[in-house]
């Protein structure tokens, strides 16, 4: 009887679990279709390279990733990515048929690139993408996206070159405006918006895209001005080697690392936030290799690089999705409508495309968190700034890069920027901590107790040695004897301990001893290979800061 309770709590649990990602399935699909046209468009390539390619991407994450919500497939940011590139080796005049190969081979490339640094153990290097750069990135190439499709809205040529140029193309153009492309483009943006406040779990650009095709088709819109995507052809996933020249693979490979930059930091955040919050784990490495090898299996079947989508993911999750089933399915569906349903997009007017990819991407524009930033933190403000303006000036790729340099910038100047605290020691307890937080902690005349609010580096040791003189200094000649805290140091390389050794001889030059107090097990054995441990006197290292006070304590006075 217990035996049968059972089978009926997996049966129940198992029925759960596929209702949920049934239905987490077809909400992917009602989003991916639309946008499968739609960025396809945003990277330059037909809209049938897209259908190629979804499948396929969606199947490789199920069967290598691990997160169990995280949808892979055509991004606003990696479509965008991919169309920089590509303008760069095939030329800004490429029609999308010409871009077809460039785009497959950065895309196979994005992909090696990130299945390399995965077998490498090298996912963590997005802990180095600083958040205000990504931010102002992703501001940046919103308004780079929105401007390039509000042409398309208004049914006049986007215009060439940088985000200014582009807009001042698009309003001295405002005479030529079309009426009917701008009340097509204008009614869908206006409803999309409606049907994501007032519904947000419909598949708002589904809804919206059908609507589109239903009036294009009624209204015989083409003729009226109103530009339609045009035939699409089925779109079953073949197998292809892009065929482009060598010097084209060359010179895409620059790109293709802050591609694959990008694609990754977009994904991983993703997954990461969603393990969070459920109580998984995802590994970073393991991620690295499935979102690469689905950007090699796109760029095999003539798609376009492909990323973590955070609205797919989002809508998955809220249908029920509780497993990567939910891709398997959503594969399955998005193969049926390249293989059947393509001929329906012809009739598909570019401004509600258009209005799709605005919607789409205004998720990327927060300036609620860049005023978060100017209000907290003025340095994390000028660096998403500048990155911002800089993919405004100089386009997604330059931009890209300045974010990349920002944020090691700002890395370094952190980590550099140590503070030498003064200790002592706390009332009724043996443990130490920083005079300027604790009045009342007790120190002991003539000795300096300091301690390095991070670990020491090449970066910051200097710092750290003019810091403690400073210290000694305002201390007076009463000062015999410094301890030096090294808690906070688990390693210590040979620079930290050259300029350790100078300290040393610094502080003998004015009578003044240098202790090492909690020295790491690594760290004490690279110093007992490094001269210093020689110079140092004896019993100047000591296992604690309590340990080190009690050696140089004064004795107590005797009693009468």
């Amino acid at each position: 009887m217990g035996g049968s309770g059972t089978g009926a709590r997996r049966a129940a649990l198992r029925d759960g679990w596929s209702r949920g990602d049934v239905a987490g399935a077809l909400t992917v699909w009602a989003l991916l279709v639309p946008e499968c046209v739609a960025y396809a468009q945003i990277a330059g390539v037909p809209p049938q390279n897209a259908f190629y390619a979804a499948p396929v991407v969606l199947l490789v994450y199920a069967l290598l990733g691990r997160s169990r919500f995280l949808v892979v497939g055509a991004t606003s940011a990696a479509a965008v990515l991919s169309a920089a590139t590509v303008a760069t080796v095939a030329g800004p005049g490429t029609g999308p048929e010409g871009a077809v190969g460039v785009s497959a081979a950065l895309a196979v490339l994005t992909g090696a690139v990130l299945v390399g640094a995965g077998l490498a153990r090298l996912g963590f290097v997005t802990n180095f993408l600083a958040e205000p750069a990504l931010v102002g990135f992703l501001s940046g190439t919103a308004l780079t996206i929105i401007v390039r499709q509000a042409a398309k809205v208004a049914g006049v040529p986007g215009g060439e070159g940088d985000f200014f140029e582009r807009a001042w193309s698009l309003l001295r153009r405002a005479p030529d405006w079309s009426p009917a492309a701008l009340a097509v483009g204008a009614g869908a943006l206006v409803l999309l918006l409606a049907l994501e406040r007032l519904g947000p779990r419909l598949p708002a650009s589904l809804a919206v895209l059908a609507l589109g095709l239903v009036v294009s088709a009624g209204a015989d819109l083409a003729d009226h001005g109103v530009e339609v995507v045009g035939p699409v052809p089925a779109a079953l996933p073949v197998p292809h080697l892009p065929a482009i020249p060598a010097e084209d693979w060359a010179a895409l490979a620059g790109g293709a690392f802050g591609v694959a930059l990008v694609v990754f930091a977009e994904s991983f955040s993703i997954a990461d936030r969603f393990a969070r919050a459920h109580g998984d784990e995802v590994d970073a490495d393991r991620e690295m290799i499935a979102v690469g090898a689905s950007n090699v299996a796109a760029g095999l079947v003539r798609g376009f690089a492909v990323s973590g989508s955070t609205s797919r993911s989002a809508a998955a999750e809220a249908a029920g999705s509780t497993s990567r089933l939910t891709s398997l399915v959503a594969a399955v569906l998005v193969l049926l409508t390249g293989a059947f349903l393509t001929p329906l997009f012809t009739d598909l007017p570019e401004p509600v495309l258009g209005a799709i990819v605005i919607v789409a991407v205004l998720g990327f524009l927060r300036p609620a968190e860049l005023l978060r930033y100017r209000r907290l933190d003025r340095p994390s403000f000028w660096v998403a700034m500048t990155a911002l303006v800089g993919v405004l000036l100089f386009d997604l790729l330059p931009g890209l890069f300045l974010a990349v340099v920002l944020s090691l910038v700002l890395f370094v100047a952190s980590a550099g920027a140590v503070h030498v605290s003064v200790l002592g020691r706390l009332p009724g307890s043996p443990l130490y901590g920083d005079v300027e937080q604790h009045p009342g902690a007790a120190t002991v005349p003539g000795v300096l107790v300091v301690r390095p609010d991070g670990a020491l580096f090449f970066g910051n040791v200097d710092r750290a040695r003019r810091a403690v003189r400073a210290r000694v200094a305002a201390g007076g000649p009463a000062v015999h004897a410094v301890v030096l805290d090294l808690g906070a140091s688990y390693r210590l390389g040979v620079q930290v301990l050259d300029t350790l050794d100078e300290l040393r001889e610094e502080l003998a030059a004015g009578n003044v001893a240098l202790h090492l107090a909690r020295l790491r097990a690594r760290a004490g054995s690279e110093l007992d290979r490094h001269r210093l441990a020689g110079r140092l006197a004896p019993g100047t290292r000591h296992a604690s800061v309590e340990d080190a006070v009690t050696a140089l304590a004064p004795p107590p006075a005797d009693g009468p």
